[in-house]
């Protein structure tokens, strides 16, 4: 089931994203700079404002738990971002990240987007043939450096949605 988070929701979110990103950049990026980054996005009181300012879109729920999380926002008149999208490992490849993905597109495109635009980690090889899958084209790469010292390589990609 696809519904709009709650507070209550809030430590469930957190922890799937901070799993999640930190599974996409394992191995790229330092402890330090993931930890960083972790404490920084999702700490509780963040995820608790971002549910409140609709920062978070929508939660995939099983069984009364909540198993993925969507966020993303209209960037332009006509251009969607995702911002975020996480599943948790034990429900992936089962369809609640294309339902996720779906419900944001659903409301972008009431919102007046005709584009949707994603940024995906280099090397995350669990977003990159999601997002593929489902239409989006790699336009681009962007590249910066952390607080750590590190470089971050972000690929944008980008679909037209109708």
């Amino acid at each position: 089931m696809i519904k709009k988070p709650e507070l209550k929701h809030a430590e469930a979110i957190a922890a799937i994203c901070s799993k999640g990103w930190r599974q996409t950049v394992a191995g790229q990026l330092s402890e330090q700079f993931q930890r960083q980054n972790v404490e920084y996005w999702y700490n509780l009181d963040r995820v608790k404002e971002e549910i409140q300012s609709g920062g978070y879109h929508s939660v995939a729920m099983q069984a009364g738990q909540v198993i993925g999380v969507i966020g993303g926002a209209m960037t332009g008149q006509a251009t969607g971002e995702v911002f975020v999208l996480y599943v948790d490992e034990s429900a992936r490849y089962k369809g609640a990240g294309k339902l996720l993905l779906e419900a944001l597109t659903k409301d972008q495109k009431q919102q007046g987007a005709s584009e949707q635009w994603v940024s995906v980690q280099a090397g995350n090889m669990l977003g990159i043939p999601f997002y593929e899958a489902r239409g989006f084209h790699l336009r681009g790469k962007k590249v910066n450096l952390t607080e750590t010292g590190e470089s971050q390589v972000s690929l944008r990609y980008y679909r037209e949605i109708d």
